[in-house]
């Protein structure tokens, strides 16, 4: 009984001894990434109607493009939006866009995407509540884009061939 006890204190003894402490630093940065997958332009086109007295024909929607962010805000930040602006407006055409939910391999606090709206040259947010998050990179993750052309006002329009429009987004506090 006595061996036991001081085996016992032993091992207690040595566990002390093989006790220590080491100090780690770590730096987090302030993280505002933000780009649109996959690269490369897209293209809408109205299509003639076939029978008098019809309208035109809207372009299919385009669903090619993906936002996707990284973001690490200060302890107690305000969180992020993102904005979308064209470079000019087309008289007679409206630009309309909207983000999806987020999905794929993403995580943390992302986004919130508001309903379709008319893109204008004023930005107008279309994902805002964006915390510390990550989305994943590249198309099927992030939040989705669905991009459309529909006419505004038949009376201003106009035969225009080949017309570029930048859509331009922006991530901001």
């Amino acid at each position: 009984m006595i061996l036991k006890r001081a085996i016992i204190l032993t091992t207690f003894i040595l566990s002390g001894l093989l006790y220590s402490q080491a100090t780690v630093t770590l730096t987090l940065p302030v993280v505002t990434l933000m780009d649109v997958e996959p690269t490369g332009n897209i293209t809408l086109n109205f299509t003639a109607p076939t029978e008098a007295g019809n309208p035109l024909g809207n372009p299919t929607p385009n669903t090619s493009k993906w936002i996707n962010y990284t973001s690490a805000i200060t302890s107690g930040g305000a969180t992020r939006k993102i904005t979308a602006a064209v470079n000019q407006v087309i008289s007679g055409v409206n630009i309309r866009l909207q983000a999806a939910a987020a999905s794929g391999a993403g995580g943390g606090t992302l986004g919130t995407p508001s309903a379709q709206v008319t893109l204008t040259t004023t930005p107008v947010t279309i994902i805002s509540g964006i915390g510390g998050a990550y989305t994943g990179n590249g198309a099927n993750n992030g939040h989705r884009l669905t991009i459309s052309l529909v006419p505004s006002t038949y009376a201003n329009l106009a035969k225009q061939d080949n017309i570029s429009v930048t859509i331009v987004y922006t991530i901001t506090e």
